[in-house]
C-alpha cells in the first residue's frame, strides 16, 4: 500500500508561514495553514520592504516554476552606503559603500502574493484564531485547536509536524521556552511606505537629489541618538525606517477578550 504522506500543521500565514508551506509541500508533506486574517492581503499600501540575500533568492526562484514573477516584483540594490550626518553644521560624509551588495528588494504583498500563489488554496485555513495544541502520548503526532472567527465553531487539526509561524510573541514557542523573554534592541522604530505614483513628484524631486543612487542603493544615515533607511521598491514606492535610541518603554499588556 501507498505509504502516508507525513502531515505539518503551520500556524501563522504570513512570509515565514508561506514560506513553510512552500518548502514542505516541496518536500512531498501534506501541508495545513491556520491564519486568523480573513483573506490574503493582496495590494495593502501598508507594509515595508524586505531584503532578500542572495540565498533567500536562490531559494524563492527554485520554487518558481520561471523566474520573470521574481523579478517583477523585485527590484536589485547592488548598492549598500552608510552616511553620517551632523545636523548642527548640516554635514554628512560617507562611512562606508560597498557596491557588492547583491540584493533584491520587494514590497511585503508582493513576495507574500508570489508565494501564495504557488500553493494550493484548499491547504489555508482563513480566519481561523490558534488557540491550543497537545501532543500525542507517543510524541508521534500533535493536535491543534483553533476557531472560526465567523462561526466560532471550534475544529481541531492533527498531524506529525507543528510549525511555530505566528510572530516573535509566539504563544506556541511560549509554551516550550517559557523563561525566554524578547531582549529590548535599543530603539523604537516607525516604519512605511510611501506610494509616489502620479503625486509627490516635488518630494520625490528632492529625495533623489539627496539620495542619487536611489532605486540602485540600501542607504542608512547615522546621527546621534538616531538612524534611518531608505531604499526604493517595485512599481514606484520608496521604503522608509526611522529609529529612536532610547530606554525601554513600558508597556501596557491589555488581555483579548
Amino acid at each position: 500500500m501507498k505509504k502516508q504522506k507525513a502531515k505539518a500543521i503551520i500556524v501563522g500565514g504570513s512570509i515565514a508561514g508561506v514560506s513553510c508551506a512552500k518548502a514542505l509541500t516541496c518536500a512531498g508533506w501534506d501541508v495545513v495553514v491556520i491564519e486568523k486574517s480573513r483573506a490574503p492581503t493582496t495590494a495593502s499600501p501598508t507594509g515595508a520592504g524586505l531584503g532578500l540575500d542572495t540565498l533567500s533568492q536562490k531559494i524563492i526562484q527554485s520554487w518558481l516554476p520561471h523566474p520573470e514573477p521574481f523579478y517583477k516584483v523585485t527590484l536589485p540594490l547592488p548598492i549598500d552606503q552608510n552616511r553620517a550626518t551632523d545636523g548642527e553644521k548640516k554635514v554628512n560624509w560617507v562611512l562606508t559603500r560597498d557596491e557588492n551588495l547583491n540584493f533584491r528588494v520587494a514590497h511585503w504583498t508582493d513576495l507574500h502574493a508570489l508565494l501564495y500563489n504557488t500553493l494550493p488554496r484548499e491547504i489555508f485555513l482563513w480566519g481561523h484564531q490558534y488557540i491550543s495544541f497537545c501532543i500525542s502520548e507517543d510524541k508521534t503526532s500533535v493536535k491543534v485547536k483553533a476557531k472560526d472567527l465567523q462561526t466560532n465553531e471550534i475544529i481541531e487539526v492533527e498531524g506529525d509536524l507543528l510549525v511555530a509561524a505566528d510572530g516573535a510573541c509566539s504563544s506556541i514557542r511560549q509554551s516550550f521556552l517559557p523563561d525566554t523573554k524578547l531582549r529590548y534592541s535599543g530603539y523604537c522604530a516607525w516604519r512605511g511606505v510611501l506610494e509616489y505614483s502620479g503625486k509627490n513628484l516635488d518630494t520625490m524631486m528632492g529625495f533623489r537629489k539627496a539620495y542619487p543612487d536611489l532605486g540602485r542603493c540600501l542607504y542608512m544615515e547615522l546621527a546621534p541618538g538616531t538612524h534611518s533607511t531608505l531604499c526604493e521598491l517595485m512599481y514606484e514606492r520608496l521604503n522608509w525606517i526611522w529609529y529612536i535610541n532610547q530606554p525601554e518603554p513600558q508597556l501596557k499588556v491589555i488581555p483579548l477578550s
